[in-house]
């Protein structure tokens, strides 16, 4: 039975590290062994280590140990005794080159679909789904095609926003999406707003948070739901 936190971003404006989803992840946590697996490979700007130290103190507060996947002589044998996977944001391409070549994608999706908690914000969350098409992120690093973990039947678009500044004239978020579900028919997008997250428990997927969840699918009227929404039902699109 898998069991996925994901969530829109980190950090809400104004507020100390990890301090909107502390509740989540301890509640998400409350039955899970130690210690917890950190993968750090989003990190751009800031190197792992000191992303490592960030996680692991905020953890630490939470009344949790982890390690640091790149800190690990065999990367892939820490997932496979890892009771718990925690993937930060950052870059998404440089998560995922990363994870590709160290050929970890397919160990973590078969460790997460035989039971083991995954937590993801933002560039994490993002790679859950079948591919990292709808990230926000600059392809800064190029790799081996956008193929992802694979554990969600749709794409997730973390820092969903609908608002736009003054004088630009780019496309907003939701025009952005609507290119992509014209070259991907088929294909759910979820909009996942700021202070939001996902919580998936085997058969059941919830909304939680704060803000409007935006459901984009071609052909159908954008569809919205509320924090506390329970969405079973996207897990069989």
């Amino acid at each position: 039975m898998m069991k996925l936190l994901l969530l829109s971003n980190s950090t809400n404006y104004d507020e100390p590290y990890l301090f909107w989803p502390l509740k989540y992840i301890t509640g998400f946590l409350s039955e899970i062994d130690e210690p917890l697996l950190f993968i750090p490979y989003a990190g751009v700007t800031l190197e792992w280590d000191a992303y490592y130290e960030k996680v692991n103190d905020r953890l630490k507060g939470m009344g949790y140990r982890s390690i640091a996947i790149h800190q690990q002589t065999d990367p892939k044998k820490a997932i496979e005794n890892a009771p718990g996977i925690v993937v930060g944001g950052g870059n998404t391409f440089h998560l995922l080159y990363h994870l590709q070549q160290k050929n970890l994608l397919e160990t973590i999706r078969k460790k997460v679909e035989n039971g083991t908690p995954y937590i993801g914000w933002s560039a994490g969350s993002n790679v859950a789904g079948p591919s990292i098409m709808t990230t926000n992120d600059m392809p800064i690093i190029e790799p081996q095609g956008f193929a992802a973990i694979d554990l969600l039947p749709f794409q997730i678009n973390p820092h969903y926003t609908e608002k736009t500044i003054a004088g630009h004239g780019g496309e907003t978020r939701a025009m952005r999406i609507q290119e992509f579900l014209e070259i991907n028919p088929g294909i759910t997008v979820l909009g996942l707003p700021e202070g939001s997250l996902l919580e998936v428990d085997g058969d059941h997927l919830f909304f939680k948070g704060k803000g409007v969840l935006k459901i984009f699918r071609k052909g159908n009227p954008i569809r919205e739901s509320r924090a506390g929404t329970q969405l079973d039902w996207l897990l069989k699109s």
